[in-house]
Formats: structure tokens, sequence, C-alpha cells
């Protein structure tokens, strides 16, 4: 997969349990941070988040393919929105960090 210098960086972690694909995506800068903002706490684990870091387009495309979403970052977060993986209402700020979780039901 080609690298464009310009694209931003972000880590994706596809994890497969039960029927379900579950994707953790988050900007490069977050992996290992934790948020904290009043009784609210993430800590964007390199555990959960780290996998890969891959070229944003190439994590939308794998986004698609998801049954749940766990998004953390105004990369990733913004990017789903466009693409309409993820409501724009669902999303919610932890210390400024837009994060959003978005499941996908199959019939």
């Amino acid at each position: 997969m080609p690298e464009d210098a310009a694209e931003p960086l972000v880590y994706i972690n596809v994890i497969e349990a039960q029927g379900e694909k579950i994707i953790a995506m988050c900007d490069e800068e977050l992996l290992g941070v934790k948020l904290v903002d009043g009784r609210i706490a993430l800590h964007v684990s390199e555990r959960f988040y780290g996998g890969q870091l891959v070229p944003l387009s190439y994590a939308i495309t794998k986004a698609r393919e998801a049954t749940v979403l766990n998004l953390v970052g105004e990369n990733v977060v913004n990017a789903a929105i466009r693409e309409g993986l993820v409501h724009p209402e669902a999303v919610i700020r932890i210390a400024g960090v837009p994060h959003a979780q978005a499941v996908r039901m199959l019939y």
C-alpha cells in the first residue's frame, strides 16, 4: 500500500470474535495517551488500538467491514463521519479529543 506523505497515518487493530469484526482506530499521536475529562477517562491503549500504522484512506476502507467501530482522534472520527460510518451526533469529546463508537447490525 503506497504511502502519501500528506495523508495522516493512523493505527488500526482488527479483532474478530464471535462472528463480530471489531475495528479500533486512533490517530497516530494518540496511541498510548490517557484522556481524562472530569469523571470520564479513556486510555488509548496499545493493546486495544495498536495494530498496524497505515494511511487514513486504507483504514477507512477496512472500517467499512466492521460490525463494531471504536474511534479516537480528529482524523479518524472526521473521516468516518464523511464516509457515513458514524453520525456526527454520536461523537463525544474527552479532553477535547473526539471519540465515537458505532455498531452495525447484520441480518
